[in-house]
């Protein structure tokens, strides 16, 4: 599993940095204003799943997850640390594939 460099938006803005999602996930930094934006650069719709390591507030332990669209951008989050943060203060990524997948993780 990777771990992807959390990007801090400024007044200035920011271009993000992608990276090559990792074919075993990929992980990051979560104070809960994080967001992972997803990039499919492939033919076929991509599933993206953030585990989550507790139980929401109904009491049902449930991942999130986003189809991206061929060719399309997703901007999923922010995640409650409480919820999905692991032991480690990190939100854990899969992907259906990553192909042509790239991934940057933007704090606001």
């Amino acid at each position: 599993m990777a771990v992807l460099t959390v990007q801090k938006l400024t007044n200035a803005g920011i271009t993000p940095t992608y990276s090559a999602a990792d074919v075993a996930g990929d992980k990051f930094a979560n104070n809960g204003r994080t967001f992972l934006v997803v990039k499919n650069g492939s033919a076929s719709a991509v599933t993206v799943t953030i585990n989550s390591q507790k139980k929401c507030d109904q009491g049902f332990d449930h991942d999130i997850t986003v189809s991206v669209p061929a060719s399309g951008e997703r901007w999923i989050g922010p995640f409650d640390p409480n919820r999905f943060n692991n032991a480690n203060g990190q939100v854990e990524v899969a992907y259906s594939a990553v192909t042509s997948v790239t991934v940057a993780a933007v704090q606001v």
